[in-house]
């Protein structure tokens, strides 16, 4: 007699599925899972972004609200913006109410928040018989709206596993454990990303009017959140300008820090040679058509853009942020520069004065594999979840 085997029920958290890396890898991560094994709930703040669509549809998708984040101030936008602040501090103080209303009483038995700003939400949870999992894609020490302190990513530990995705946050994490089974909690996990994806969208066609091949083009990806320094670039670039080293930056991403980094460049003067690409689903085939990859970014957890241009074989020029250093391996991939806007001026000089000298770096990224895979990835999460 055949006995039927359970499939385990999991709730996953996430704010939205917008443009961020953190937002991509749990799509990824999903979209490789098997279509029988679990019986997966996945919650949003927002039921927004490019990458819903992405979503199997075999899994269950609830949300607290429809539409956009809003991040005006606007008159018309004063009474929405304030009553979902409202509504999800109700639910913060009586969770009760989210897993009754919108859940239907469902009982879970892993409840996974898919990025740090859900550790209240899910260790508050109802649900106390769930194992819980939490995903940690930054440096908790320098996130842009609330730095942690010990006593805070202590409170992390109240999870059954804590998947961090960099040897930095996982030495942080590791530094702070009070016994063995703290530390066993901790898994270093490689970011689920699809080396064959991101080759295949590199082909696509794109305008070429954005490119010169007598002028060397830099090229940032990313959301544009002051994390990513793009006005730290934006201002080595006006320098290097005014000392008569030509070049183009092309920035392709969005966020809420769009305008003002749009009005930086229209303050430098620099419009005609600073492109704002915006957001596109597919930023691959620039990448292929740039000269240098740089990042800009004052921190990171695990920069996977860096993990996409070393697939893509691009010069890379990288500020010293969590992750960094693992990726280009301690620069052997790409060139580290101080995580400063000189750190910044000084490895895009050495682009631009000496050209050959990433030579190097190419013929290294030519001869290298990446040292984890995508189907990897996936199978150390499944176990985990397999596990606990």
């Amino acid at each position: 007699m055949n006995t039927l085997i359970q499939k385990k029920k999991i709730l996953i958290r996430i704010g939205s599925l917008r443009h961020g890396g953190a937002e991509k890898v749990l799509v990824t991560f999903l979209k490789n899972l098997p279509e029988n094994k679990y019986e997966i709930d996945l919650l949003t703040n927002l039921y927004s972004g490019k990458y819903l669509s992405e979503i199997p549809n075999w899994i269950n998708v609830f949300y607290l609200f429809k539409g956009e984040m809003i991040t005006t101030n606007r008159l018309q936008d004063i009474l929405p913006k304030a009553a979902r602040v409202i509504y999800m501090k109700i639910l913060k103080i009586f969770p009760k109410l989210l897993y009754k209303r919108t859940l239907k009483n469902k009982k879970y038995d892993i409840e996974f928040a898919a990025i740090h700003g859900f550790r209240d939400e899910i260790l508050n949870s109802p649900i106390k018989s769930s194992k819980k999992i939490i995903w940690i894609h930054n440096d908790l020490r320098k996130t842009e709206l609330h730095h942690y302190t010990d006593e805070e990513i202590r409170k992390f530990f109240g999870f059954d596993k804590i998947l961090v995705i960099s040897e930095q946050i996982q030495k942080d994490f590791k530094n702070l454990a009070k016994n063995t089974a703290e530390k066993n909690k901790i898994m270093r996990i490689y970011n689920p990303l699809d080396t064959e994806e991101i080759l295949l969208k590199s082909e696509e066609t794109i305008d070429n009017y954005r490119f010169d091949e007598h002028i060397p083009t830099f090229i940032s990806v990313g959301t544009v959140f002051p994390q990513k320094g793009f006005d730290r670039l934006l201002r080595v670039h006006k320098k290097l300008l005014d000392e008569g080293f030509p070049h183009k930056i092309l920035i392709v991403g969005d966020g809420y820090d769009f305008e003002n980094i749009k009005k930086l460049k229209a303050e430098l003067n620099v419009d005609e040679t600073v492109t704002m690409l915006g957001f596109t689903s597919n930023p691959y085939p620039y990448f292929k058509k740039a000269d240098f990859y740089v990042l800009s970014s004052r921190y990171e957890g695990f920069p996977t853009v860096l993990f996409e241009a070393a697939v893509l074989k691009k010069n890379i020029i990288s500020t010293e942020v969590s992750g960094a250093s693992e990726i280009l391996q301690n620069g052997k991939l790409g060139l580290l520069v101080e995580n400063s806007e000189d750190g910044i001026y000084a490895g895009m000089k050495k682009a631009l004065c000496e050209p050959e000298s990433f030579e190097q770096y190419q013929y290294e990224l030519k001869n290298h594999e990446m040292p984890f895979s995508l189907e990897n990835s996936v199978n150390s999460i499944m176990k985990i979840l397999d596990e606990l």
